[in-house]
């Protein structure tokens, strides 16, 4: 049996099928090239950004997170670098804010996927029982154990394709599903990691040097104002813009 043999003994049902299971290839083929695109470069995104944090380099980090804007983590961490002198409680909000916006943008394809989950194995079922409705019908009282019966039997069996193809369907997309809330689940704690260590590290060093945080490359420490601040600290209005020197 091929498949086009397939689809049309299946029955009526195997239409929405095939667009649910359309849907989910989308979605998991889309959501699979964006989580290998995080997981591959955020960890040495982390590593870059926070680097220079430790060695109090508050502006060569903040030109590092802004290149990597293109990137979740990138955005997440130059959320409270883009601000001109933030106090401590300002950098925690922002970091709250972004990770709240970026972990919703993570979860987008998770509805479709959930919408097939529930209604692939619903609409199998459903073809089987209009199938089982079918075959019946064609059962003559008088002739059980004749040809008809054989033809039910038959009938009944090709019902059931719908069902196997439904649950199928399902079970495929539920495994992306899971798959894709685990990679959810790292993200949480990644962004949790290191936003509480950049918070950390600026809470320590605003008690340190009353509010003075920030340095230029050199290492002299100072407090930017209107006049002094530069602009490759401001966020640009497209992150694709290069900075000035």
């Amino acid at each position: 049996m091929n498949i086009a043999e397939l689809f049309q003994k299946g029955g009526p049902t195997m239409v929405p099928l095939l667009l649910l299971s359309i849907l989910a290839l989308t979605a998991i083929f889309e959501r699979s090239w964006f989580w290998f695109g995080v997981l591959t470069k955020e960890r040495e995104t982390v590593n870059r950004v926070l680097d220079p944090i430790r060695r109090n380099d508050w502006v060569t980090a903040a030109e590092i997170a802004r290149q990597a804007y293109d990137q979740p983590i990138g955005r997440f961490l130059f959320s409270p670098l883009r601000l001109k002198k933030p106090d401590p409680e300002l950098v925690r909000l922002a970091l709250e804010a972004s990770a709240d916006d970026e972990l919703a943008g993570m979860r987008r394809g998770d509805k479709i996927l959930e919408a097939v989950i529930a209604l692939a194995p619903l609409l199998g079922l459903l073809g089987t029982v209009i199938g089982l409705i079918i075959s019946l019908r064609n059962i003559r009282i008088g002739d059980i154990s004749g040809g008809s019966a054989a033809g039910v039997t038959s009938g009944i069996g090709e019902a059931l394709i719908s069902t196997a193809v439904g649950l199928v369907v399902a079970i495929s997309a539920l495994v992306f599903y899971r798959t894709f809330q685990a990679f959810l689940f790292n993200q949480t704690k990644v962004f949790r990691k290191s936003g509480n260590e950049l918070e950390l590290l600026y809470r320590q060093r605003w008690a340190q040097t009353d509010g003075k945080v920030l340095t230029e490359p050199d290492g002299e420490e100072f407090v930017k104002t209107e006049a002094t601040q530069p602009a490759d600290f401001l966020p640009p209005s497209d992150p694709a813009i290069p900075l000035k020197s």
